[in-house]
């Protein structure tokens, strides 16, 4: 059986807690609001061939969250500047939407943390380059984003 099934529950536990810890946000409902706007956001600009590979590198938890309710029939949005890709994120829920600017990176940077580097990499590398930086993050110490067992 796959570790991230065996240990979903805890995995997603360990996300959620990281993106909730660096958007500075009060409640696991707040984080999940922001993350499921940045994978929406994500996804829109993906064909679903292109959707199916990023999801597949991805947590159990967070494959799930990624296709629900996927419009595949829906032609990709081109990527847009960061701003633009940032007032979609919080338009995700509008009324119960407390996300900050930062929720790309934030949630990148929480992403980083618990997918196998290469496998991860290799999916970005197949994507539009725009896609790569998206999901990219500056840190000062690599270890940082070292994938964690939780």
């Amino acid at each position: 059986m796959p570790w991230t099934y065996r240990h979903a529950s805890r995995e997603w536990q360990a996300f959620l807690a990281d993106v909730k810890d660096r958007m500075d946000l009060a409640s696991d409902n707040m984080a999940y609001t922001a993350v499921d706007g940045v994978l929406q956001v994500f996804r829109r600009r993906l064909t679903p061939q292109q959707g199916i590979a990023f999801a597949n590198v991805l947590p159990c938890v967070l494959r799930a969250i990624f296709v629900k309710d996927w419009d595949i029939g829906a032609a990709p949005l081109p990527f847009a500047p960061r701003a633009d890709l940032v007032a979609e994120v919080k338009a995700v829920r509008r009324h119960h939407n407390l996300t900050p600017d930062t929720a790309i990176e934030d949630t990148a940077w929480a992403l980083w943390r618990c997918v196998n580097h290469r496998d991860f990499k290799a999916v970005l590398d197949d994507l539009p380059p725009e896609a790569l930086a998206f999901w990219a993050v500056e840190v000062e110490d690599p270890a940082e984003l070292a994938t964690r067992i939780v």
